[in-house]
């Protein structure tokens, strides 16, 4: 269904690649035991287990910073951050309708943290580094109780907090000082309903002196349990607030423990910075089983009674475990970085690939699952094409280098050493599928053959002034077109290796696009502006304000010419007519900047992707009359 918005309908989101794994516990399993809940970028994605199913609830602005269920599954929270000066919205989620329950802004910039109570009376909320407050809400009345500074002291700011699991008046929040060499203070906090007032014990542990970054509480609210950046854990009585224990003493965790989880059995679930993952006891710290993940653990999540669980890293990764073998099955992979560009191949509407920092990852449109990965370490991949007859993905690499790969097994089938010298930027191969034309970030255009036995460079082309950004090659093979951060686009012979047009605008040009008739290309930059030109004088015919607040990054048209769609620095996808020059749908999911979007040869699919890592499959609203 499209909903309607102030800027007309709605774009369709069918599937996201994705998963914010930097937001700790950001992976939950509902308690139905059917759905994963998590972020990824302003939208908060609910995932059937059995089938991978999708389901996307929208409500946010701007990234989604935590998230919490409640015990009985009828509610999600979910905060976000928002810029300097701006209060940050929490939206309680109703589970059953999919629809926004309660709308909760208090916090100033960033919500860092949430947590029900046991029987989903109140939530607790905390506010970022910029905040320093604590709230408890009514979820039943959807206002405020009370509210209160995080801690007494002026500098540091809270990380976590968690309730009670039987008490609906208590609740534990970690306050982090800064001073004192970074001592840290733990508080039990009860609330006073009558008074509209939540009073603070400060839990004593002596002389040991932690940071804290995650607390657990044991199922009877005996013990808390707390990871700390010195990769032990403190175990602290919460009745009498004293510190009771402390753990592992010889091999401490690497990078600190980021998350702790509690199974019934009363073992603890342990993951670390370093992407240690253990199970370990809750009496003796003893390490009972041990994995290694790549990259810091940052989230765990129980399946039911706990029998099977799942684990979120920093890599973007998710595994789940059984309790029995505690072996990790990769269930889902995606980008951990800033997707650089999309390409999908020639004629067919089944696969595409994307490019980040030191990889390309080439996968199934219908189902959002990596088919293959191609690791170039301690690299970034900044453009990639597909060669239209489907035998190889061009690449171009900030070391300056062309890789070419082939797309069923991702072997290197060729490199071009020292192709830029300031990094190759941008990247297009012609049709007949003998040349490839490079751009690079000293603004020098150079056009290679491809031989059996290597290639050879043609010729070097140096107008622009700057970074080429964009390149597209005319569908006769015997023309292009350059987009530069100098503010201009320049229409090539790359059969005499001249200019023949140069458009200039004041603007740092990022996409460009011929229309299929070719007649006229379509630019866009950092002005915002969508501008029309003619291929033949270079003579500006129009220009359109393609977006209210930053750069236009990307853009596409469709086969038949009726539509193009745009995406940049304002998160938002947006089709266009052609002709009339509006906006007739909008997609608003992406929480970072776009970066590349594409629309499938079938002009059903359209693919965007965007600086935070998301690559999001939305419905082409317009189906292609050829």
């Amino acid at each position: 269904m499209a909903v309607e918005t102030r800027d007309g309908p709605q774009l369709e989101l069918e599937a996201a690649i994705g998963f914010n794994g930097h937001v700790i516990s950001g992976l939950r399993v509902h308690p139905d035991r059917e759905h994963l809940i998590y972020p990824l970028g302003c939208t908060v994605i609910l995932k059937r287990i059995k089938d991978c199913k999708q389901e996307f609830l929208h409500g946010h602005t701007n990234n989604v910073s935590c998230i919490s269920v409640s015990k009985s599954g009828l509610h999600i929270a979910s905060g976000q951050v928002t810029f300097m000066g701006f209060k940050a919205m929490i939206i309680i989620w109703d589970y059953v309708q999919r629809s926004i329950y309660a709308e909760l802004q208090l916090h100033q910039a960033k919500v860092e943290a949430l947590a029900f109570s046991p029987n989903d009376k109140y939530l607790v909320s905390l506010g970022g580094q910029d905040d320093g407050s604590i709230v408890v809400w009514n979820i039943e009345t959807k206002q405020a109780i009370c509210g209160s500074p995080a801690s007494p002291h002026s500098a540091g700011h809270c990380l976590t907090v968690q309730y009670s699991n039987t008490n609906e008046n208590i609740f534990i929040f970690m306050f982090t000082s800064l001073v004192f060499f970074g001592s840290g203070t733990l508080s039990v906090w009860e609330l006073d309903l009558p008074n509209r007032k939540i009073r603070p014990t400060e839990c004593q542990t002596g002389k040991l002196k932690r940071i804290v970054k995650c607390i657990e509480i044991s199922e009877d609210d005996r013990f808390i349990f707390c990871g700390t950046t010195s990769g032990d854990i403190m175990k602290i009585n919460l009745k009498t607030g004293l510190l009771s224990d402390c753990g592992p003493v010889k091999t401490k965790y690497s990078l600190g423990v980021n998350v702790l989880r509690m199974m019934k059995s009363g073992d603890l679930l342990v993951g670390s910075g370093s992407g240690t993952f253990t199970l370990c006891s809750s009496t003796t710290f003893k390490t009972l089983k041990e994995v290694k993940l790549e990259k810091g653990v940052t989230s765990i999540a129980l399946r039911g009674e706990g029998q099977q669980f799942f684990v979120g890293t920093e890599a973007a990764q998710m595994y789940r475990f059984s309790y029995q073998d505690f072996k990790p099955e990769l269930i889902s992979t995606s980008h951990n970085s800033a997707v650089k560009d999309v390409a999908i191949a020639f004629g067919t509407s089944e696969l595409f690939a994307t490019c980040s920092k030191e990889d390309i990852r080439l996968w199934h449109i219908d189902k959002p699952k990596e088919l293959l990965r191609i690791t170039v370490p301690n690299m970034t991949c900044n453009s990639l094409d597909f060669m239209v007859d489907g035998h190889s993905i061009i690449s171009a690499w900030d070391d300056g280098k062309i890789r070419v790969f082939a797309p069923e097994s991702g072997r290197v089938m060729l490199i071009i050493h020292n192709a830029h010298r300031m990094g190759v930027t941008a990247i297009a191969g012609t049709r007949d599928c003998k040349r490839i034309v490079s751009g690079g970030g000293e603004g020098q255009v150079r056009v290679w053959e491809l031989q059996s036995r290597g290639h050879r460079l043609l010729e070097t082309m140096k107008e622009h002034k700057a970074t080429v950004a964009c390149i597209k090659i005319k569908s006769d093979d015997k023309e292009c077109v350059t987009a530069s951060s100098d503010g201009a686009c320049i229409i090539w012979d790359i059969v005499r290796f001249v200019s023949l047009q140069m458009v200039i605008a004041n603007t740092m040009f990022r996409t460009v696009c011929y229309h299929p008739e070719e007649y006229q290309i379509i630019t866009s930059g950092t002005d915002r502006k969508v501008a029309y030109w003619d291929v033949y004088d270079g003579s500006a015919i129009r220009e359109l304000e393609g977006s209210k607040s930053g750069a236009i990054n990307g853009m596409h048209i469709s086969q038949d010419g009726k539509h193009f769609v745009t995406g940049g620095d304002d998160k938002l996808v947006k089709v266009w007519d052609y002709m009339d020059g509006v906006v007739t749908h909008m997609g608003i999911a992406h929480g970072g900047s776009i970066t590349s979007i594409k629309i499938c040869s079938n002009s059903r699919t359209l693919i965007s992707t965007s600086a935070d890592g998301a690559i999001l499959r939305w419905r082409f609203p317009h189906p292609s009359s050829l």
